[in-house]
């Protein structure tokens, strides 16, 4: 027996007793926008948050962890992840209404987020309409788009802590910055509740048409992409310091920087992950050469490298 396999079927002894789903060996390649990356060492989906909650409160300390959502904003590594990987499913992504108030789980689409805003007439959350991956990873990154961002429209998020304790977090204790919040790596977010205000649902439903035609006007929507590959530093614009860099279109292996929008990395069909990061740390390097500013990654990057890479936690 390969020794990959003894270690996958020791770590599955050695997880609690769940409702939910453990799966070994799962390649998550398929379910980042990216398509690249290797396997997760174990899957595992949580019947709800009751089953996530035990899990957390019995897993073996030494037991690595990461949370994905919808893989949108993601680089997974050609290593894959060790581990588990929690992916919450449908007894997370319920939407209802209360008031002004509307309340989504963690893994509700930020897109669905927006539309059931406006079906219910609320407005200010049409900036989410503009953003890819889940209301989970828009909390953890304070995520913003079209003149919104998580900050300003959250009132209260409800965490779970690595001990499997849930709380209920007010926006001010959320510790909310420029693409980052302050609740602990460790932690994950179940829900969330967001402030909207009265507003005509067509006038709603007319800007996120209008915020769904200036994404297609100006980013490579339709490509093998990660979102929003570095955050803007304070005062400037990624992708015009890219631009001045001279990286627009350029290559590394089967990764390529869009022409459409330079802050994008596209796989082209060919790419690997180490591809794609070895691409985007060469534009840091020149971004750095030409203005003297460090970009950061906004693109979450996990796993292993290729190899023997030694493994990096993370969330998306």
């Amino acid at each position: 027996m390969m020794a990959t396999q003894r270690k996958t079927e020791s770590l599955l002894d050695r997880l609690p007793v769940v409702r939910g789903r453990y799966s070994a060996n799962v390649p998550l390649a398929p379910i980042t926008w990216f398509r690249v990356g290797g396997p997760a060492e174990v899957v595992f989906r949580p019947a709800d948050a009751e089953d996530l909650a035990a899990f957390l409160a019995a897993k073996p300390a030494d037991v690595a962890m990461t949370v994905i959502g919808v893989g949108s904003n993601l680089l997974v590594r050609d290593g894959g992840v060790p581990g588990v990987v929690i992916r919450l499913g449908r007894a997370f992504a319920a939407i209802t209404a209360q008031g002004d108030v509307l309340e989504t789980g963690a893994a509700a689409l930020d897109l669905n987020a927006a539309l059931a805003a406006c079906t219910e007439g609320l407005g200010g959350l049409e900036f989410l309409s503009g953003i890819p991956g889940t209301i989970g990873g828009a909390l953890r990154m304070n995520a913003g788009a079209y003149g919104g961002e998580m900050k300003d429209v959250v009132l209260q998020a409800t965490v779970l802590d690595a001990a499997g304790q849930v709380r209920t977090v007010n926006a001010a204790d959320l510790g909310f910055a420029y693409r980052r919040c302050g609740v602990p790596e460790t932690s994950i977010f179940l829900a969330a509740r967001l402030q909207g205000r009265r507003a005509d649902p067509h006038a709603i439903g007319a800007r996120i048409e209008e915020i769904r035609r200036a994404r297609e006007g100006s980013q490579p929507v339709r490509a093998r992409t990660g979102g929003s590959t570095f955050a803007n530093p304070p005062g400037a614009k990624a992708w015009e310091l890219i631009d001045r860099a001279g990286c627009r279109g350029l290559v590394r292996g089967g990764a390529q920087v869009s022409k459409v929008h330079c802050n994008f990395l596209i796989n082209t069909g060919t790419a690997s992950a180490a591809d794609l990061e070895a691409l985007g740390e060469e534009v840091r390097r020149r971004v750095f050469e030409s203005s003297g500013i460090r970009l950061e990654w906004e693109i979450r990057r996990i796993g292993a490298h290729g190899g023997a890479g030694a493994a990096v936690g993370g969330r998306e």
